[in-house]
């Protein structure tokens, strides 16, 4: 297996190693391992298990091991914003807390009294979140919790460091803090310095492809074997969205525990109305732009789920809320109030009282509001789009685990009124692949990486 390489992709839920190799022209995908994911409580705050997730990705490598394969590559994707801070002697600083913790609560209003809205929008591009790192690192500053800090690694970036021992930055990831030039596609030194962030904690920006280092000694020795880090596009969006098999005038929806709904365009759009629409403007593979709206996404059934029927399947889910299809309730599925409630089900409950709608008799009916709705917040997400683009959306390809949904596709495409394909659901691994087949010279396009992914996979159609 000289040509074998290992997509490590980790998501708020859950994170796999999966193996990847070209064979007869073919991109043939194996799952090697699977651990779990989530964000829990420690020292007041919601935070991620940074130990725990460095000890899965050595666990992974090992069973890679112990199967004979030595990948001549390893990358690590994760979600985009949360971050670690490292102190002088390269140490953690406090705990990698969640996006959805509740430290940002009017951060926003903070970072408005040295940059409006408006000027921040035209600086970076980016739709507002109060989770955006910038507002993260607002919270940190002002408890006084940036002074002993050095470096700022996002996460990804320090799961390569405890690796290899290099400190890498990159740019698809750094895109999603809200703290890059959007044209330029660098920091932002006028903004960081505006909001009182020390420059010392931005380190220089790499490009997907680029190689990290090789395995520390120790952790060769504990894995079984020696290989190169490289950089995938790190923030998962990006790298799903290169394997997104789009051809001209095609929008994507990333569907996962968020939604990211979008069109690949050369250059960002920083326009006024843009920023009234709360589009959003990250970096992409090979010097694209992914202009896009996050939407709640799947987060929501995968709530009901957890609070009402763990031992039902996705699939299962889905099934049920096709069956409850005739309930009318809607809801705004953007809502700030479905970020975090204590209870899912309580708050959809509430939406739909206060939307006049009959009282959903169980979770069939709850699930079938969802899907619905998600479906309408990708119509209105697509009329945006051409809204602001000026081009007329062909088709929409949905790629990533919430392609499976058959149910929530339909209901997508009856919206649209356009032809939709379903998958690659694997597309964040595969596009972390591709951007190892890049480094290796197999590939030299981004074009040729599509190709690839259309002769591998089938794709389902739906119209």
């Amino acid at each position: 297996m000289n040509n074998a390489m290992i997509a490590i992709d980790i998501g708020a839920s859950s994170g796999r190693h999966m193996l990847g190799q070209v064979k007869n022209g073919r991109l043939e995908l194996t799952e090697l391992y699977r651990f779990s994911n989530g964000a829990q409580r420690k020292n007041g705050r919601l935070c991620w298990d940074i130990d725990r997730l460095f000890a899965e990705i050595l666990n992974g490598l090992r069973t890679a091991s112990a199967q004979g394969i030595t990948p001549r590559s390893v990358a690590i994707d994760t979600w985009g914003v949360d971050f670690v801070l490292l102190d002088a002697q390269g140490r953690m600083l406090g705990d990698a807390v969640s996006y959805r913790d509740g430290r940002t609560q009017g951060m926003d209003e903070i970072v408005r009294r040295v940059i409006d809205e408006e000027a921040l929008y035209a600086h970076t591009g980016i739709q507002k979140q109060p989770f955006n790192t910038i507002y993260q690192l607002t919270a940190l500053r002002e408890a006084g919790e940036l002074d002993a800090a050095q470096e700022m690694l996002l996460l990804p970036e320090y799961l390569n460091y405890l690796l290899t021992g290099q400190r890498v930055h990159e740019y698809t990831n750094a895109s999603t803090t809200g703290l890059l030039d959007a044209h330029a596609r660098a920091w932002d030194w006028e903004l960081i310095d505006r909001c009182g962030f020390p420059r010392r904690l931005f380190g220089p920006l790499s490009q997907p492809g680029t190689r990290v280092g090789a395995l520390l000694p120790e952790i060769a020795q504990a894995v079984g074997f020696d290989t190169q880090i490289l950089l995938a596009p790190t923030h998962d969006t990006a790298a799903a969205v290169m394997a997104a098999p789009l051809e001209a005038n095609d929008a994507y929806l990333s569907s996962g525990t968020w939604s990211l709904l979008g069109m690949e365009l050369p250059a960002p759009i920083l326009t006024p109305e843009s920023r009234a629409r709360n589009l959003t403007n990250e970096g992409g593979a090979q010097g694209t732009i992914r202009y896009l709206k996050n939407i709640m996404g799947l987060w929501m059934l995968q709530e009901l789920r957890r609070e009402l029927c763990p031992q039902t399947s996705f699939a299962e889910l889905a099934a049920l809320a096709e069956r409850h299809d005739g309930y009318p309730g809607r809801v705004d599925c953007n809502a700030a109030r479905f970020l975090a409630p204590v209870s899912m089900a309580a708050e959809l409950r509430s939406a739909l009282a206060e939307g006049g709608y009959p009282a959903p008799a169980d979770v069939g009916d709850l699930a079938a509001c969802v899907c619905h709705s998600l479906a309408d917040c990708y119509r209105a997400a697509v009329d945006e789009l051409e809204a602001l683009t000026g081009r007329r959306i062909a088709c929409l390809r949905v790629v990533g685990g919430g392609c499976r949904n058959d149910y929530l596709n339909r209901l997508t495409a009856r919206a649209l009124a356009r032809p939709l394909t379903a998958g690659p659901a694997e597309a964040t691994a595969i596009g972390n692949l591709l951007s190892q087949l890049l480094h290796a010279g197999e590939i030299h396009t981004l074009a040729e990486g599509r190709a690839l992914v259309r002769a591998s996979f089938t794709l389902k159609a739906y119209a």
